[in-house]
């Protein structure tokens, strides 16, 4: 099974990088506060999981810059994800605002707010 998930991973991967979504064209002030609303956003994620290909593909669409934290291999975003969303549990998108965190995690969620907040 594990070698089957390894396989579909890799092909998920070369597929999302031959057919990678073109971003939308801003001015340079709307990308700059796009970049500024993006800068308070992380995202964390497994590289080959499906939904986060389907978030980070949304993202590119966007032209938004939010941090990736890679919480298969890194213990510290593993860690960091368990303690503030409460479970180990991808893609989720962490949105501090005000001082607020947010964790969000359904994938279609997450790519209905970045619709909402960047298109």
């Amino acid at each position: 099974m594990k070698f089957i998930r390894i396989i579909l991973g890799k092909i998920i991967l070369l597929l999302n990088f031959v057919f990678s979504p073109r971003g939308v064209k801003r001015s340079e002030e709307a990308q700059k506060q796009a970049d500024e609303k993006a800068s308070t956003m992380q995202l964390y994620q497994f590289e080959a999981c499906p939904f986060c290909v389907k978030v980070r593909r949304e993202m590119k669409r966007q032209s938004v810059n939010i941090a990736l934290k890679d919480a298969k291999n890194d213990n510290i975003a593993r860690e960091e994800l368990l303690a503030g969303g409460g479970r180990v549990k991808v893609p989720c998108l962490k949105i501090t605002e005000n001082g607020k965190e947010t964790w969000m995690y359904e994938s279609s969620d997450i790519v209905t707010y970045l619709q909402k907040e960047f298109a």
